[in-house]
């Protein structure tokens, strides 16, 4: 045992929270410390919280955003616009354009960019069940609104080889994103902006 610790539960939990991104060790402790101080029923809720979302959390099995159920609540909206499909890289970024309450249609998460470096290729992104859905005809437009980067502009002209020969609008949120920005991280009104200012795809990175 670690003899700052005076108990190998203590210790346990702290290392187990400082697995979380962005937690250090001092972090760690404060939570555990705070968790410690509330009474029973409170932590048995936080832990039956996580435990549940692990167990029972679904992924939409028409855009992969994360569900309470096999279609989530967006793609099952009859007043969403089905002929719009926003791409996007992950669910944080479905939750930042939602917040701008410009876009009505639907999404399609990938699960990540194409990043060679890290060994994400293609074949580990949802790219191939997006040219399923495109190939079906009921979509019109898809917009890429993936972060501007490296990773971010190789990926959006992959699909764009993919979709290319499909009869759908391509297009891409405008550049009011400054080069190298994490969608998650713009603000509501430069990413709502975006989405609105989107212009055609012509398949350069």
């Amino acid at each position: 045992m670690n003899q700052q610790y005076s108990s190998l539960l203590l210790e346990k939990a702290v290392s187990e929270f400082a697995k979380l991104p962005g937690i250090g060790k001092k972090t760690a402790m404060r939570l555990v410390l705070h968790l410690l101080r509330q009474d029973a029923a409170t932590v048995e809720a936080f832990g039956n919280a996580v435990i549940t979302l692990k167990r029972e959390v679904k992924y939409c099995k028409v855009c992969h955003n994360i569900s309470d159920t096999e279609t989530c609540q967006i793609c099952a909206n009859p007043q969403r616009d089905a002929s719009i499909v926003c791409v996007v890289e992950n669910i944080r970024d479905v939750m930042a354009v939602e917040a701008t309450q410009q876009f009505r249609g639907l999404y399609h998460v990938l699960g990540g960019v194409i990043s060679p470096m890290d060994g994400v290729g293609p074949g580990d992104l949802e790219i191939g069940s997006l040219v399923h859905r495109v190939s079906e005809g009921t979509i019109k437009e898809v917009v890429l609104a993936l972060s501007s980067t490296m990773e971010g502009d190789t990926t959006n002209f992959f699909i764009y080889r993919k979709l290319e020969k499909l009869e759908v609008k391509l297009s891409v949120i405008a550049r009011g994103i400054s080069i190298g920005d994490e969608l998650e991280y713009t603000d509501e009104v430069t990413l709502g902006r975006s989405i609105i200012n989107r212009t055609s795809f012509t398949g350069t990175i």
